[in-house]
C-alpha cells in the first residue's frame, strides 16, 4: 500500500527507518506546520469576526422587529433581517474553512492506515511531498495470500473454501494450508484487442493448437508457521484438494 499526503510540504521529521514494522496509527513521517497553523489562525480570526457581526445583527434585526409599522416600515424590517440571515450564512461558511484548515493541520502528520513493515524507502527529512504522490510503501501484515494459476480444464474442480495447500520456494518444509478464498473471472485473451468502431480485432493467424489458459485462484492462509517470514512476491507451488 502506498502512503501519500493529504497536504503538499517539506518533510520536517521522518520517524521511521526501512523494513521497521509499524502499527497502525504510528507516526510516519511530518510536514512543515508553519503554513497550516497560519492559515488556523487566518480562519479563527475571520470567523470570530464574523460571529460577532452575525450576533449583532440578529439582535438589531429583533430588535426592528418588534418595532410598530408607526416607527419603523415593513420594508426596513424585511431587509434588517435579510442582512441577519445573510450575516449567519458567512458564519456557516467560515466555520467550514476553519474547519478545513485544522483538518489541514492535522494531516501535516501522516500516520500509519494499518500494521505492516515500511519498505523501499526512499523518503528523506528535507524533500517536497505533493498532495495524493506515494512518499512511502507499506506492506500491509493482514494482506498476504497466495495466488496459484490454475489451467481452465482444472477449474470444474475448484470451489470456493476447498482446502488448499501452498509450498513456498524459499521454505520447502514449511507448506502453508489455506482455502480458496476466490476464483479470477477474467483473463486478458492474447489474440484480440481493441479494434476500430467499437469491435473486436481479432488476429486470423494463430496455432490450431491451443493450449489452455490459466486463471488465477486465490488462496487466503489459516496457518502460518512461526518460522515462516513472508514477502510480498514470493514463488509457491499451489495445490488444491477436493
Amino acid at each position: 500500500m502506498q502512503i501519500a499526503p493529504e497536504v503538499s510540504g517539506t518533510v520536517v521529521e521522518l520517524y521511521v527507518r526501512d523494513n521497521q514494522f509499524v502499527h497502525k496509527g504510528d507516526l510516519l513521517f511530518k510536514i512543515d506546520p508553519g503554513t497550516y497553523k497560519n492559515a488556523v489562525t487566518v480562519a479563527e480570526g475571520e470567523l470570530g469576526q464574523a460571529k460577532a457581526k452575525a450576533s449583532y445583527l440578529d439582535v438589531d434585526a429583533g430588535r426592528m422587529a418588534r418595532l410598530s409599522t408607526i416607527a419603523i416600515s415593513d420594508q426596513a424590517k424585511g431587509d434588517a433581517l435579510g442582512i441577519a440571515k445573510n450575516a449567519d450564512a458567512s458564519v456557516t461558511q467560515l466555520t467550514g474553512t476553519f474547519n478545513q484548515a485544522t483538518l489541514d493541520l492535522e494531516r501535516t502528520e501522516i500516520r500509519s492506515p494499518v500494521d505492516g513493515w515500511v519498505t523501499n524507502l526512499l523518503l528523506q527529512a528535507g524533500s517536497f511531498a505533493m498532495t495524493g504522490q506515494a512518499a512511502m510503501t507499506l506492506v500491509d501484515v493482514h494482506s498476504f495470500w497466495v495466488e496459484g494459476y490454475f489451467e481452465e480444464t482444472q477449474l470444474a474442480r475448484i470451489a470456493i473454501g476447498d482446502p488448499a495447500i501452498a509450498v513456498l520456494l524459499a521454505y520447502p518444509g514449511r507448506p502453508l494450508t489455506g482455502h480458496v478464498s476466490g476464483i479470477g473471472h477474467g483473463i486478458t485473451v492474447s489474440d484480440a484487442a481493441a479494434g476500430v468502431q467499437g469491435l473486436p480485432s481479432v488476429n486470423p493467424i494463430f496455432t490450431w493448437v491451443r493450449l489452455a489458459q490459466r486463471v488465477p485462484v486465490r488462496m487466503e492462509i489459516d496457518n502460518l508457521p512461526p518460522d515462516v517470514v513472508l514477502s510480498a512476491g514470493m514463488t509457491a507451488s499451489v495445490s488444491v484438494t477436493e
